[in-house]
């Protein structure tokens, strides 16, 4: 057992009190601990990411308690895979708010950040469901309260819609819990592999009505059509380095949902036959039409990035949905692109309103540091629609191959396809809005001068968009990592016999350990 695996959750839950009693009112203190902290979580992150990168699956029992009495934290290639992408996110998160002054423009910004990490984090490496439903409690309270930091009455209106929409997706969580305990006797996901694949085919209903409950809630926090009309006014309206941060939280969902329908309900479980591509494809499908629709449609920069983030996701969604290994690896691949990219996107947003009096999509004269704002908006914009020759374009040709050989083919295909084309008409008409058209517009001569963005801001989004070009050099050598995932999910008995100590033992439903 390796106590570094409980590293992610406990430090930053330690940070967070500590900034509250001891720095409050010390702003400057509060960054250097929130700095040193993340860097620390980049570190522990890295290191556990690379033990476990030959197939070594960690555990970590809190108490010494044996699963499935005990609560147990895992760490396998697709759990330290996200917590070293989500820790790298906050940093440069993290240093855009700080030189932009966004962290002081409210209060508890850098406690928040940390609950919101520590929430994060702790839903990737938990082992049990109920503990990623506390997880994922802890993770809304932090991000309701950094999402009306700063106040102000539509960041406000923004976040009790944003909560309303994640409390019924708590409430669903709660009936997919007590079912699945009923029927099982266990929440260990571990436990729950070896019981659920021995009910036999006359007493499915229940488990299966599980089942389905538990894709909706995870669907609401992936932000899949139609249960996504939360994420377009809560992602606009909230600060744009929180806004950034969420970009990694509709991702938790998807990884909940491969996580969960690879080892409890896999697509060959006669369980939940049909609940895979019936229900999940057709969602995916039309998240991503609509996310990119919506992109050509949006009359603000900051919407038009937010619909962006919902046709990632139906990208995302449709190579999962496939649940084959290929599908699983070109999901992984493009989630890690389009987190940073939506990321980017964000903090660019960020940087165009300075100067302007808003982010509506209308001539404006020209802003503070245009040039090399536009330069970045045009790297991000053809990483988001997933042109050559970054990673966006990588991702998708991965998608594409992996539905290759399936049914559905063709409209995965065509639906990929058009909603590319859309997103580059609506990424080029926005563009050329803000940056192209504002040099016909004759600014004011007494309206004060802007000034330009902090040099610190550009270098977070620069790190960003250089994470990017990374992936898509090293795209080699991440698409076998995440090949090598796959298998790894698709094959859980060695995470299975790992969690619960008993190599080849099955347990019967209800039967005493």
């Amino acid at each position: 057992m390796t106590h570094w695996l409980i590293a992610p959750v406990v430090l930053p839950a330690m940070l967070a009190p500590f900034i509250v009693l001891a720095a409050r009112y010390h702003i400057g203190i509060q960054r250097v601990f929130s700095i040193v902290g993340v860097l620390m979580l980049i570190a522990i992150s890295g290191g556990l990411a690379w033990t476990a990168s030959d197939g070594t699956i960690m555990l970590y029992q809190l108490g010494d308690w044996a699963a499935p009495f005990g609560i147990v934290l895992v760490g396998d290639q697709l759990s330290t895979l996200m917590i070293l992408l989500t820790s790298v996110l906050a940093l440069f998160v993290l240093v855009y708010a700080i030189s932009s002054g966004w962290d002081d423009r409210g209060r508890h910004f850098h406690a928040l950040f940390q609950f919101q990490l520590m929430g994060i984090l702790g839903a990737f490496l938990t082992g049990d469901l109920f503990n990623l439903f506390v997880f994922f409690e802890v993770l809304l309270i932090a991000s309701y309260g950094l999402m009306i930091h700063a106040g102000g009455t539509k960041r406000l209106r923004a976040g009790v819609q944003y909560v309303l929409f994640n409390l019924i997706g708590s409430t669903l969580f709660l009936f997919a819990l007590g079912s699945i305990y009923a029927e099982t006797g266990t929440l260990n996901m571990a436990d729950l592999a070896n019981r659920v694949a021995l009910i036999s085919p006359e007493e499915t209903v229940g488990i299966r009505v599980a089942a389905v409950l538990l894709l909706l809630v995870f669907a609401i926090k992936a932000a899949l059509v139609p249960l996504h009309f939360w994420l377009p006014s809560s992602y606009a309206e909230a600060p744009a380095p929180v806004a950034a941060l969420f970009a990694i939280m509709t991702k938790v969902g998807a990884y909940a949902i491969i996580r969960v329908y690879t080892m409890i309900f896999p697509p060959d479980l006669d369980v939940t036959a049909g609940l895979h591509d019936t229900w999940l494809l057709p969602a995916a499908l039309l998240s991503l039409a609509i996310g990119m629709i919506g992109v050509l449609a949006a009359k603000q920069l900051d919407r038009l990035v937010a619909f962006s983030i919902i046709g990632s996701m139906g990208m995302v969604m449709v190579s999962i949905a496939l649940f084959t290994p290929e599908g699983i690896a070109a999901a992984l691949y493009y989630i890690i692109h389009s987190t940073l990219a939506g990321a980017a996107l964000f903090l660019i947003a960020d940087l165009a309103r300075s100067g302007r009096a808003n982010l509506a999509l209308t001539p404006q004269p020209p802003i503070a540091g245009a040039t090399l704002t536009a330069g970045l908006f045009f790297a991000g914009a053809i990483a988001m629609a997933g042109l050559p020759p970054l990673s966006g374009f990588l991702g998708k040709l991965l998608v594409l191959d992996a539905a290759f050989d399936t049914t559905r083919m063709v409209w995965i295909w065509v639906i990929v396809l058009g909603s590319s084309l859309i997103s580059v008409v609506g990424f080029a008409r926005a563009g050329s809005v803000v940056f192209w058209k504002a040099r016909s517009v004759t600014p004011d001569d007494d309206a004060p001068m802007a000034e330009p963005p902090a040099t610190m801001a550009y270098v977070a989004v620069g790190g960003l968009i250089a994470l990017l070009a990374l992936h898509t050099i090293l795209a080699g050598h991440m698409h076998s990592y995440t090949t090598s995932i796959a298998a790894q999910l698709f094959a859980p008995e060695p995470y299975i016999s790992t969690v619960l100590e008993t190599p080849g033992k099955l347990s019967e439903p209800g039967e005493d350990h």
